[in-house]
């Protein structure tokens, strides 16, 4: 097995029996990969350290945090499944998610689900700290999302091999790192501070910086969304000296517990202040319904736009709903295999991906799958296949650009920019070319 410059791994590569599937993140010193394990069937996260790093000289802490890691037993801490050298390469072995918080943390978020997500990210703190572990790396990308907003906390214990990295490279950054953290000096109350900026940004959209001067930006919003009290929590959490903090996450999730309930409460009397009772669905939900009954199955809309939530396709270049066109599809995709750049699925013997345009896939299987979604053919001579499914921007055999323009059955809709078929009725932007929709 070859492995790709920087010692960094491709789609359809294999560790021992792994599959390589994608790349989900690459930090300083990791790598780390969708992959499948085909004895189990089932898909994990594969965390390999890049080559050579770390060093002999850490090889020793590394197993020895990854011990750590793997004492931490509790419901919102990612269990290690495993933990070896394989082909030569150390990896981890973890249950994989649908995502990270840093996902969901860019999009509003509602004040029940922000409080779930802060309930469950305390107690899995809280449980490290009452064992005596500091995470010393506490950020949106490390609580890993599962199915129902179920959080569970990663990296434990290798955290402390990433922040010797971090140390060492002299970055001024300090993004959710508390300051006496950032110069060497981690303690419980600094998980507490990076808590806080957690919590702060799910609320106000906003991540306070260097120096901390309060009020921070977003403040405003701050007030808006929780009573004075919770305010009064998050400004001790990320008080700039370590002593005017809570003194571990045990603490502060017992002031947060105390303060849920009214919270709520509060919340809930301020609507009601501020608009009238709805009694039913909103008009976007009707909407998007009477769309899904008569066009959801010939369009494919298994997925939702991570922005305003409404039904889109893989097929689709942007969302019809709200416009967006930046990695906007949330889902997963009912196709065997994935494109590394974009995502959206792919069959094993394509060459190309026919939704994004880059380099094809040298390890497309030889043999040739039949498929119902066939409906019409590449118009390159050359092409040997020449078979294409609709809404293909290039074919999958050759990578020629495709200049069908497609039809959506039971609309007579066309884009005025693209000429692809559109659905006036329902859409405000052409999810084929991201265009906004003349109504």
């Amino acid at each position: 097995m070859s492995i790709s410059q920087g010692g960094l791994f491709r789609r359809r590569q294999r560790l021992g029996k792994y599959r390589i599937e994608k790349r989900l993140a690459v930090t300083g010193f990791a790598a780390v990969y969708e992959a499948t394990d085909p004895i189990l069937g089932v898909r994990v996260a594969l965390k390999v350290p890049h080559a050579g790093h770390p060093g002999e000289d850490l090889s020793a802490e590394f197993k020895k945090e990854v011990r750590l890691a793997a004492r931490l037993a509790h419901p919102h801490i990612l269990p290690i499944r495993d933990a070896n050298f394989i082909d030569g390469r150390f990896a981890i072995i973890t249950p994989l998610g649908q995502g990270t918080l840093g996902d969901r943390i860019s999009h509003r978020l509602r004040l029940e689900t922000v409080l779930d997500f802060t309930e469950q990210m305390l107690e899995a703190v809280a449980y490290a700290h009452a064992l005596r572990v500091i995470h010393c790396d506490l950020k949106p990308e490390n609580f890993i999302l599962f199915p129902d907003n179920y959080l569970r906390l990663a990296d434990f214990g290798i955290a402390r091999v990433a922040l010797r990295t971090v140390r060492a490279s002299g970055s001024g950054t300090l993004g959710y790192l508390a300051p006496e953290q950032a110069m060497g000096r981690p303690t419980y109350r600094s998980d507490v501070f990076s808590l806080g900026l957690i919590i702060y940004r799910m609320l106000t959209g906003q991540l306070p910086e260097w120096p901390f001067d309060w009020p921070p930006p977003g403040f405003a919003r701050l007030r808006q969304r929780v009573p004075p009290e919770f305010v009064a929590m998050l400004r001790k959490a990320i008080a700039l000296k370590p002593t005017q903090r809570f003194a571990d996450a045990g603490a502060m999730l017992a002031e947060f517990q105390r303060l849920r309930v009214r919270t709520q409460a509060w919340a809930t009397g301020k609507r009601r202040k501020r608009q009238p009772e709805r009694t039913g669905p909103s008009w976007h939900e009707i909407r998007w319904r009477q769309f899904r009954r008569r066009f959801g199955r010939v369009l494919e809309t298994r997925f939702e736009c991570r922005q305003c939530q409404g039904p889109v396709a893989e097929t689709m270049q942007a969302c019809p709903w709200c416009g967006c066109a930046d990695r906007f599809l949330v889902g997963e995709t009912a196709m065997p295999s994935q494109c590394s750049r974009c995502d959206r699925g792919m069959k094993l013997d394509w060459r190309y991906c026919p939704w994004c345009y880059g380099a094809g896939y040298d390890d497309a299987t030889e043999r040739e799958y039949s498929d119902k979604r066939y409906t019409a053919r590449c118009t390159n001579r050359r092409c040997k296949r020449k078979l294409l499914m609709p809404w293909m921007r290039y074919c999958p055999w050759c990578q020629t650009k495709v200049r069908r323009r497609w039809k959506i059955p039971g609309g007579d809709g066309r884009c005025d920019s693209c000429s692809q078929g559109v659905l006036h009725e329902f859409w405000s932007w052409c999810p084929w070319c991201a265009t906004r929709l003349e109504n």
